[in-house]
């Protein structure tokens, strides 16, 4: 007979329940959050154990694994559909939850989650860690010029290497905001030449990746752009379409239907990374504003600007994903044909991109 487990993992313990085919529960207990503690107590169904499953958690990059090294047959499930699963319990605690876990293996009503390997995962904290010393850094900045204008100062528009000299300058009369600033600029220094620190190391290994090289032959995608792609598909195999990629990073419209009556097609889901939506949207933007060029994909945002800027960049977005994946799946380059008269013409196809598969 088989059997069924599901763990509900916490930093500290993990609660673990198993399950036989009719659902009976054969154990309940609860063991540190452990790879080798967690194999040990379901050594006794080693033999018969088809599934043992846990929602996606921080924890997943390195508890998958180290589980799946331990020989047990480990499921990554998706939070989404577990948490609307687990809505009809009565009540909520660990126990619960792991039983809730087990019955989701017994009955195969789950979505499994793509666990990314350790070099995604080191990248993507690069990425993590460079964001978060440039928002310190704004913020930062933003409070200096707040602060100043209680007393009346207005910086306006001054560089960023500017921008200390120009503070010093006129808090030089006032020994008190002078030594509050100094610190506040001090601080500033250091958050700033961190992040040059890390967004040195982004570029390095932007240009020691033939993949995003080819990234960046696309008008308006940068290092950062194609790093943050790349790192949050992993592997392109497992998407099956391109178009797929799109719904994944939530760029693709809500649908609410029931019956005849209600149909109704709303935003974007917003589902997914929004670090990637958020990389992929300024780029769609620096492509459709600030390149110079001419391409048949800049042309068709174009025509969808005249109506609403907004919607233009978002449908150049999703028509990025498509193209990158496809470039990635298919080891192509990207060659969008320029428009020898300018005009905008119709949305773009796989002759005016020139990649093999690039809306397949």
């Amino acid at each position: 007979m088989a059997h069924f487990a599901g763990l509900d993992v916490s930093i500290e313990e993990t609660a673990v329940c198993v399950v036989d085919e009719e659902g009976t529960v054969l154990m309940q207990c609860s063991v540190a959050t452990e790879p080798e503690a967690i194999a040990k107590v379901l050594l006794p169904f080693a033999a018969t154990l088809k599934r043992a499953g846990h929602e996606a958690g921080s924890l997943s990059p390195w508890l998958h694994p180290e589980l799946k090294a331990q020989g047990i047959p480990v499921v990554c499930l998706e939070t989404r559909q577990v948490r609307a699963a687990m809505s009809a319990q009565r009540n909520k605690t660990d126990a619960t939850d792991a039983l809730g876990l087990a019955h989701l293996m017994r009955t195969g009503w789950f979505r499994q989650a793509h666990v990314k390997t350790e070099g995604a995962y080191r990248l993507k904290l690069l990425l993590t860690h460079r964001r978060n010393l440039k928002r310190k850094f704004l913020d930062l900045e933003n409070a200096i010029r707040h602060s100043l204008k209680s007393f009346g100062v207005k910086l306006g528009k001054v560089s960023r290497g500017a921008m200390e000299q120009a503070v010093r300058d006129a808090c030089a009369d006032d020994p008190l905001t002078a030594e509050l600033m100094d610190c506040m600029l001090t601080a500033r220094a250091a958050l700033w030449k961190q992040y040059l620190k890390l967004h040195n190391l982004v570029v390095r290994l932007v240009a020691r990746d033939e993949l995003c090289r080819r990234f960046m032959a696309i008008p308006g995608v940068g290092p950062v752009t194609a790093l943050t792609f790349s790192t949050a598909i992993d592997d392109p195999r497992r998407f099956r379409r391109s178009r797929d990629v799109a719904a994944y990073f939530g760029l693709t419209s809500r649908r609410w239907q029931s019956g005849t009556s209600i149909d109704v097609q709303g935003r974007i889901s917003k589902q997914g990374d929004p670090e990637v939506r958020r990389a992929l949207y300024e780029a769609a933007s620096a492509m459709l504003t600030r390149y110079k060029g001419k391409t048949a994909l800049k042309s068709w945002g174009q025509k969808i600007a005249k109506r609403c800027h907004k919607k233009a960049v978002v449908a150049m977005a999703r028509k990025l994903v498509v193209v990158m994946h496809a470039m990635w799946r298919d080891g192509t380059v990207y060659a969008d044909r320029p428009l020898a008269d300018g005009s905008s013409g119709a949305a773009p196809t796989a002759k005016d991109i020139r990649l093999l598969g690039a809306f397949a």
